[in-house]
């Protein structure tokens, strides 16, 4: 139960909620056990009249009609009382249920890209929903019937010692096995569904990834085989599954045999205490009866309950596995912070956590405001690791980043992401309208606005001529555009935003040379008051900068700007000379 601790905070959150819903099933337990002493009255009234001949008939016709009224009307108001408790601790687990996942998300969004390196999409999904689901049916019907069952064992048991204690004490001795026997299952419960838990998260994880890549996977004529994986993978799941649905089913039986014996053990006993007079009445034997029938439902339901707060605990042990993982990046600077623009590094080099490749050695550069960089290399050279580092995705290993002249670490992390625009090397692009994909780097943007980014992006004419233009809902992804077109929608995105500082990661690769020298004519009088970092593999892109820098193996190999690269005759002058050839072949 420790795992399930963590959730006592929203008990007291929602306690007026609980409190009520504690006193509601109280006094509905109470309206509940009047049945049985009216019925054990009405047997009373019965003997009587065979035992007295003299006893008015009509009497005891009027006293089982009055105590048949008192029955329905009692009974009723349990039921009222019943669904109000139900409506008050099941609309708490909704509540409970709902912050939960909310704070589940917020904490996805605070853990750092290592995190998500490191963690399966599917298990993250998988835990959000099944898991939380898992938890939900802890804090609602399994705390809903424990509180219910344990009142009214208090209040059944109160009664039944009251008319007979000898025959309680004879009714109630199932209950230690009955107890035994829960505390077995549930230990085993709770292992095996915490690995039911895993198979499920895998086969999440597993189906995410095929629905992702059904392109790669149809060109390459794999169905089949993906196929044959998922229906091995959902065997052992199914196996899993049956492994603990055995365990839980005997609980069912265990219990409704135990009621049995309980009663057996009412009708022998009972019977023999009437015989020699320790009961005075047939009623006291029926009372019980149906005392012992009223705890049916909350001694079967034991084993329900049981299992419901082991699978709870299973899927919460999972849950806090995350909420318990202090995110790398942390906001060391809650108050605000003005972001100019101006970037510095100083003798930065940084390794990845899990990978342990140094992608960058000792680099040393500033761009000032209104300043352009441009940084080239060949592929793995670190390059789109400097932009990581600049929005503080990942923390340096060593050296220091200056953000106008103050230590990153000391700036507010989310004024400085506010502070830039960003067109990732893997454009993304959500499953909404064109329009709201644009928006999305300034949602309060006009039409306009929307139109005027677009065209600096040299993605205008391409919309115009869908069906339904910027309303236009694309898929997963992103996937009905092209490779072109989503990055440029991407750069629209970033255009935008209007930030002071504009880092643009290899964006311009899926576009033609016509396009991208479009597009940078457009950037050339946007980007004037920005700080602007141009990552490419393209001189083109990076000619027109005021300073390029060229990335090997996590090193600066050549500095300058276009011309003075162009003079030095090294790695710059060499790409500049085959990429010039190129163009003039084609």
């Amino acid at each position: 139960m420790k795992e399930l601790n963590y959730l006592n905070k929203y008990f007291v959150k929602y306690k007026y909620s609980f409190l009520i819903g504690i006193v509601t099933t109280i006094v509905a337990q109470i309206f509940s056990l009047f049945t049985p002493k009216l019925i054990s009255k009405s047997f009373q009234a019965i003997e009587s009249h065979v035992k007295q001949s003299a006893v008015d008939s009509a009497l005891i016709q009027k006293e089982l009609i009055h105590n048949i009224l008192l029955i329905i009307a009692t009974t009723i108001i349990a039921g009222f009382l019943t669904f109000l408790m139900r409506q008050t601790l099941i609309v708490m687990s909704r509540h409970i249920e709902f912050d939960l996942k909310n704070e589940v998300f917020r904490q996805y969004e605070n853990l750092s890209q290592n995190f998500y390196k490191q963690n399966r999409t599917g298990d993250l999904m998988n835990r959000i929903s099944e898991d939380v689901g898992k938890v939900r049916m802890y804090v609602g019907p399994a705390v809903m019937y424990t509180i219910n069952t344990f009142i009214r064992f208090a209040i059944v048991i109160i009664y039944m010692y009251d008319v007979s204690p000898r025959l309680t004490l004879y009714t109630l001795l199932p209950l230690p096995i009955l107890s035994y026997a829960i505390f077995k299952l549930s230990s085993e419960i709770n292992k095996r569904s915490t690995i039911f838990q895993q198979y499920l998260s895998k086969i999440s994880s597993f189906t995410q990834e095929i629905f992702s890549g059904i392109r790669v996977i149809k060109a390459y004529s794999l169905e089949n085989q993906h196929q044959n994986n998922l229906e091995e993978l959902s065997k052992e799941s199914k196996a899993k599954s049956m492994n603990l649905a055995k365990v839980q089913s005997l609980f069912g039986p265990l219990m409704l045999a135990l009621i049995g014996v309980s009663n057996l053990v009412v009708i022998y006993f009972g019977g023999m205490m009437y015989i020699n007079g320790s009961i005075k009445s047939i009623g006291t034997i029926a009372e019980f009866i149906l005392y012992v029938n009223m705890l049916t439902w909350p001694v079967a339901s034991l084993g329900w309950i049981s299992s419901l707060v082991q699978e709870a605990e299973a899927s919460q042990k999972r849950i806090n596995e995350f909420l318990k993982i202090q995110p790398d990046i942390q906001n060391n600077h809650p108050e605000k912070s003005i972001i100019e623009g101006t970037i510095e590094f100083k003798n930065v080099s940084f390794t990845y956590d899990d990978t342990q490749i140094q992608a960058l050695k000792n680099i040393n550069f500033t761009v000032n405001k209104d300043e352009t960089l441009a940084i080239l290399g060949k592929t793995g050279s670190g390059k789109s690791s400097i932009v990581s580092l600049i929005s503080r995705l990942y923390d340096t290993t060593q050296g220091e980043i200056l953000v106008d002249g103050n230590p990153i670490h000391q700036v507010n992390l989310f004024d400085l992401r506010n502070s830039i625009g960003i067109v990732p090397q893997d454009a993304f692009l959500f499953s909404d309208t064109i329009k709201n994909n644009i928006k999305f780097g300034k949602e309060s943007a006009l039409d306009s606005e929307v139109i005027d980014a677009a065209k600096k992006a040299a993605v205008h004419d391409n919309i115009i001529h869908f069906n339904l233009q910027y309303e236009t809902i694309l898929g997963e992804r992103g996937i009905t555009l092209s490779g072109g077109q989503k990055q440029r929608v991407s750069i629209a995105r970033a255009i935008i935003k209007d930030a002071p500082i504009l880092l643009l990661d290899d964006c311009l690769s899926a576009v033609d040379t016509e396009t991208e020298e479009t597009i940078l004519n457009n950037l050339l009088e946007f980007c004037k008051n920005k700080t602007t970092i141009i990552i490419s593999h393209r001189v083109s892109s990076a000619k027109n900068a005021d300073k390029i820098i060229i990335l090997d193996e996590g090193t600066i190999i050549e500095q300058g700007t276009h011309n003075q690269l162009i003079n030095q005759e090294g790695y710059y002058a060499a790409l500049y000379l085959k990429q010039l050839s190129e163009k003039e072949l084609t």
